[in-house]
């Protein structure tokens, strides 16, 4: 039996969805035996991965037993982008009892990265968010192989290629590890709580500091044989486009992504182009001069610091009406399209749904995505395909980190 059958894993995954469920509902929903069932049940009372929660309600004859996941089960869910560590731990429903949230480079390496990984969850031990942890989720922005649970030659992430993450959290924390994409955890949080609850064929665009896709087919995550699935990012939009971190030239994320958004809004701010723009990055070059002559008294050296214009900066002036920065969002949004129309022709999922930090570009960004892939894919694909924004917002990498976490710590209960 495929360990996805196993009873006990049916058992556990209903009580951590749907919370306390009396005996006679679990052997009539997972249509099994009363004996098997009592077995399985017992087991994992046994086991400690289940307990008793009171007496259900009177189907007719004698009152039977509720069971729930047992309330001392806590999982670990970390979700690390470019710049950021997000942190949940949560109970056996995957509910949040203790979140951190900090800036972070994920280029300053693993070990660094790793340390203050641990730290937080060694703080959450400390202030009571649990006593022990059954298991650690986590997600990377780049390549994983899924099987060995390392990174393999991650673009933006220098120092971390088949650095041994799942190894080393499960050593830490004395429970199992696992280790995937960013993406494919943002795609597992959303089918799990989001938008495409009960979907199974669907498609998770991350659009932030880089591109991605989670790819849902037939209820689980496809993957690929190597773990490099849905690396839409690389792939080439523009032969004659910028040089990508992955050393091609005119990749999608190259083109349009967090980096590449904020490097073309700087030049639109600077050359006066955008209005809106050009006011913000005045305001910020006076509010750091006035910072550096505050600070700086009696230095002999000054370098002028570094003035960035990011994408809430375009999404606000775009909401102002700024044409040009509704022109980059738009601009964006066809690009994402159309390599968006293609894996619809080619996997025609039921819905697409579009994530990561870019997301809060809203509507201007989801009605051109919307408008290209409807245009130029077929019509047969396209006549019931809802595009939507993510439902679980930043929650979404970490939800995903859990659902992973919850199931190793039950795959190996077997």
């Amino acid at each position: 039996m495929h360990v996805a059958d196993a009873p006990h894993l049916r058992v556990l995954r209903l009580l951590r969805d749907e919370g306390p469920v009396s005996r006679a509902e679990l052997g009539d929903r997972l249509e099994l035996t009363r004996p098997r069932l009592l077995a399985e049940v017992e087991r994992l009372v046994a086991a400690g991965l289940i307990a008793e929660a009171g007496m259900a309600a009177s189907r007719g004859g004698r009152r039977s037993t509720l069971v729930e996941l047992h309330p001392r089960l806590r999982f670990a869910a970390v979700d690390l982008g470019a710049s950021s560590i997000d942190i949940e731990v949560t109970n056996g429903r995957l509910e949040p009892v203790a979140t951190y949230r900090e800036s972070a480079d994920i280029r300053s390496g693993p070990r660094q990265i790793l340390q203050r990984v641990n730290e937080l969850l060694h703080k959450a031990r400390t202030d009571g968010a649990y006593d022990r942890l059954d298991a650690v989720g986590i997600g990377v922005p780049g390549p994983v192989s899924y099987r060995d649970g390392v990174p393999v030659s991650p673009p933006i992430m220098p120092g971390w290629d088949r650095y041994p993450v799942r190894e080393l959290l499960a050593r830490e924390h004395g429970c199992p590890a696992v280790v995937d994409n960013d993406v494919n955890i943002m795609a597992i949080g959303e089918r799990h709580g989001g938008v495409a609850h009960s979907v199974d064929d669907f498609l998770f665009v991350k659009i932030g500091t880089g591109i991605g896709c989670g790819i849902h087919l037939g209820g689980t995550v496809y993957r690929g044989v190597d773990g490099c699935a849905g690396d839409i990012g690389h792939i080439q939009v523009d032969p004659n486009g910028p040089v990508c971190s992955c050393g091609n030239t005119g990749c999608l994320e190259a083109l349009f992504s967090g980096f590449a958004l904020a490097r073309d809004a700087l030049a639109v701010a600077r050359s006066g182009e955008s209005p809106a723009l050009a006011e913000r990055l005045a305001a910020y070059q006076a509010a750091l001069q006035a910072a550096g002559e505050a600070g700086g008294e009696g230095d002999d050296e000054r370098t002028e610091p570094a003035v960035h214009i990011s994408a809430r900066d375009v999404a606000e002036g775009a909401a102002e009406g700024d044409v040009t920065c509704i022109r980059l969002i738009r601009e964006g949004g066809r690009r994402v399209g159309g390599v968006l129309a293609t894996l619809v022709s080619f996997s025609n999922p039921s819905m697409i749904v579009i994530g990561g930090g870019l997301a809060l570009l809203g509507h201007v960004l989801l009605a051109e995505i919307r408008s290209v892939v409807y245009r130029r894919s077929l019509p047969l694909a396209t006549g019931n395909l809802p595009v939507v924004l993510s439902e679980l917002g930043s929650r979404a990498g970490v939800t995903g980190a859990a659902v992973l976490a919850s199931d190793t710590a039950f795959e190996q209960a077997s």
